[in-house]
């Protein structure tokens, strides 16, 4: 729901695995400006390491950047393009995301 995410912030979420894998969930960030809702895959394109591993860990400034806290690299907050460190020609994978009527963030089909 739009309404758990408070403007500015950068939430991490996960979605579980099925009960019949041994797998991880999948991990990946919401970040919302106003009504806009942004989601990346929660993956450093330097590294390839999570950008975070837990929320508390997440460095970010609201409706500006997302930095890797392993070798923070900095990513645009509004494209996931590289804004500054060693990942310069890469950027965050996007998820194309939409908000319903109801305000619930759903995964949007591909344009």
């Amino acid at each position: 729901m739009l309404a758990a995410v408070a403007d500015g912030q950068a939430l991490m979420q996960e979605l579980q695995a099925p009960a019949e894998t041994s797998g991880p969930g999948f991990r990946y960030l919401l970040l919302r400006s106003g009504t806009t809702v942004r989601a990346y895959v929660n993956r450093c394109a330097h590294f390839g390491v999570p950008l975070a591993a837990r929320q508390d860990l997440l460095l970010f400034v609201p409706h500006t950047s997302l930095t890797c806290n392993v070798h923070y690299a900095r990513y645009h907050w509004s494209d996931g393009a590289c804004a500054s460190g060693e990942c310069e020609g890469v950027g965050l994978l996007p998820i194309p995301v939409i908000v319903d009527a109801l305000g619930q963030i759903c995964v949007a089909p591909s344009p």
